[in-house]
């Protein structure tokens, strides 16, 4: 990547506004949106901060030209979202990451993509036939991707390591986690494809593992659960997974095993029942990207548009603690929904404003 005064002076741009506080994927597309590029984006964003009642926060360049050359000196590089090798699938969800920092093959993800995950704390016999499930869809041509985890991650990586596989990881690129981990996930980057959305350094806090399961879900036409508990993170990449429009599939295990609750329950709700590769073969075919929506362009709601003082006042009133659907923000208000979309803008970049899963908002306490 360029330095910000070449040729590859949007790229910085892009870079340097998604590292920005207080700036996500949501936000970052409707910058792009409004203004059509991130260098005009960061120009703006001192007089949308203002307008939400704050101060605006931009990431630092030389921040931002360290982690550059940090990223170039442990072998890896950016994808960013319009690249032409930025994952189709994944691009097509609303909350595609901007940036991703990859080692390996990206070609992996132009094949039809598997996901599988389950339990840290899985069973030998589930471990095992993770495994054997991994390697026999690799063996039929394909990409196997899961987040190098201990347990069903880990059985799934080893049974596809020699096809072709794709980890992702909640932390930066040069951390390994677990640390056990660490050969297979240096394997994954040098014979795969390994993927980090967060910059080098980055330790693997709680909170980036449910963005990680977005990126796996994201990039898989189908996920497949092979042992879960009922309140798991395995089973939020199901639903994110499902809300994608991805097939969700998954193993039946024994009742009395609380391991396998999970991936029951997937089952009594629509999943398909998962014995073999082939049933997985069957359920899947291929998507178009096209039909879900325009690649590269991640969220795709309505440019936002300015926003009168009055319209501001009648849609901050709306807002609370408890987080709201902005489809109702949008009915309540009575304003166009550009304009809704403005106001929280600027308040998410006055930071006085919280985003939740399920494209729901909240003012921050």
């Amino acid at each position: 990547m360029a330095d910000s005064a070449g040729p590859g002076a949007e790229r910085f741009a892009h870079l340097r506004l998604i590292r920005s506080p207080r700036i996500g994927p949501v936000s970052f597309a409707q910058l792009l949106a409004r203004f059509g590029s991130a260098s005009a984006a960061l120009d703006a964003l001192p007089m949308l901060a203002e307008r939400g009642g704050g101060a605006p926060r931009i990431a630092d360049e030389r921040a931002v030209r360290d982690e550059i050359a940090r990223v170039e000196r442990l072998g890896a590089r950016y994808c960013l979202i319009g690249d032409a090798d930025y994952p189709a699938l994944l691009a097509a969800t609303e909350t595609a990451p901007p940036a991703l920092i990859v080692r390996g093959d990206l070609a992996l993800l132009a094949r039809n993509c598997i996901a599988m995950v389950g339990a840290r704390n899985a069973s030998a016999a589930a471990c095992r036939f993770a495994r054997q499930l991994a390697h026999a869809l690799g063996e039929a041509g394909v990409t196997v991707i899961s987040g190098l985890a201990r347990g069903i991650d880990t059985a799934a990586h080893h049974g596809a390591i020699e096809s072709g596989t794709v980890g992702v990881i909640a932390s930066g690129i040069d951390i390994a986690f677990p640390p056990e981990n660490a050969e297979l996930q240096a394997r994954v980057g040098s014979q795969g494809l390994l993927i980090a959305e967060q910059p080098p350094g980055t330790e693997p806090l709680a909170r980036f593992f449910p963005s990680r399961n977005r990126i796996i879900a994201g990039c898989a036409i189908g996920t497949v659960v092979v042992e879960a508990a009922p309140r798991s993170g395995s089973l939020i990449t199901a639903r994110l997974a499902a809300e994608a429009g991805r097939e969700v599939m998954a193993v039946p295990g024994s009742p009395l095993d609380p391991r396998a609750q999970g991936c029951n329950l997937l089952i009594r709700e629509g999943a398909t029942l998962v014995q073999s590769a082939d049933d997985i073969l069957e359920a899947v075919r291929p998507i178009d990207p096209r039909v879900l929506r325009s690649p590269g362009k991640g969220w795709q709601g309505p440019p936002p548009a300015d926003a009168s003082d009055a319209e501001r006042r009648t849609i901050t009133a709306l807002l609370g603690p408890v987080p709201v659907a902005v489809d109702e923000l949008i009915r309540q208000s009575g304003g166009a929904p550009a304009v809704v979309q403005t106001v929280l803008l600027e308040l998410e970049l006055a930071g006085r404003l919280e985003r939740h899963a399920g494209g729901r908002v909240s003012l921050m306490a």
